[in-house]
């Protein structure tokens, strides 16, 4: 077999394929990302295998799996896409232009928050460089500064807490959550004063699937998102705790309400994480300033 010597337009345009096929986890999944059918990505990962002599993963009834080959690939591919934003950003930089692309991870449902100055960062951003492209994924927490350090993302947006070594978080806000039932729970027709801690702590709970989950509840169910806890919630086997400005809709049409709020509270710091060494991105910069000053 011989080497891979060069890469052509067509190889590049190949592997961004292959690259989305993994970040969204099969062929079916990545359809409305790559706006193609299936029968063509399945087309264009079969003639990428060819072009690079290599299985790149096994796909069929049981699923949609990288080989140890293809694990390999995306690992480079993952490399060179950061180092071709890389590139982008230091020609951007000489030119001393806002130009290029700024890819944002943002933990789900927080454009809710009245505190949400991601949202008027992002417009002062458009005023000021309109020419930048802006692409914002809907990441789980756990995925976001991942995310940054593999370079998939300029900068992420998370609750505070052991930030991953080779990062630097910037405080943002905090947010307030408290602990909700739903209609059909059993708690809802008890009034704060009847309910004791220990019924609170023996009822089937359900907790965000984080190191950050909240300690003193029977948790019996997890869920990677708050609309996972939502979902839970609101079959009224479970309790959970949501922030206040998400739970709002349920609680105005009377479908959820909040458990003894004066006790059961929690406050969760939210920041922008990028990474320390990073190369000169004048479109992060001036995202990291607008941030840093409310927007």
């Amino acid at each position: 077999m011989k080497p891979l010597t060069r890469l052509s337009d067509l190889d590049l345009k190949l592997l961004r394929v292959f690259h989305t096929v993994v970040a969204c986890g099969g062929f079916s999944p990545a359809e409305a990302e790559l706006n193609i059918s299936r029968p063509a990505i399945s087309q264009h990962m079969a003639e990428l295998e060819a072009r690079l002599g290599l299985t790149l993963c096994q796909r069929g009834r049981a699923g949609f799996r990288l080989t140890d080959e293809g694990e390999a690939v995306h690992a480079a591919l993952t490399r060179l896409f950061a180092a071709i934003e890389t590139f982008r950003g230091e020609v951007n930089a000489a030119r001393a232009e806002l130009r290029g692309e700024l890819n944002i991870g943002i933990t789900d449902n927080l454009v809710t928050s009245p505190r949400m100055i991601v949202t008027q960062a992002l417009r002062a951003l458009k005023t000021k460089a309109p020419a930048v492209r802006v692409n914002i994924r809907m990441i789980p927490p756990a995925q976001i500064e991942r995310g940054v350090l593999e370079g998939q993302l300029h900068v992420g947006v998370t609750q505070a807490g052991r930030t991953l070594p080779g990062l630097r978080g910037l405080a943002l806000y905090d947010e307030i959550s408290h602990l909700y039932c739903s209609a059909d729970h059993p708690f809802h027709a008890l009034a704060d004063a009847t309910l004791t801690a220990a019924e609170i702590a023996g009822a089937d709970a359900v907790s965000p699937s984080t190191p950050l989950a909240p300690a003193g509840l029977n948790v019996t169910a997890t869920a990677a998102d708050r609309e996972g806890v939502a979902f839970l919630i609101l079959t009224g086997c479970y309790i959970g705790f949501l922030p206040t400005h998400y739970a709002r809709q349920w609680v105005e049409r009377g479908q959820m309400r909040a458990l003894k709020p004066k006790t059961y509270h929690q406050s969760v710091e939210y920041q922008a994480v990028t990474l320390k060494s990073g190369h000169p991105n004048l479109v992060l910069s001036a995202f990291l300033g607008l941030l840093s000053s409310g927007g």
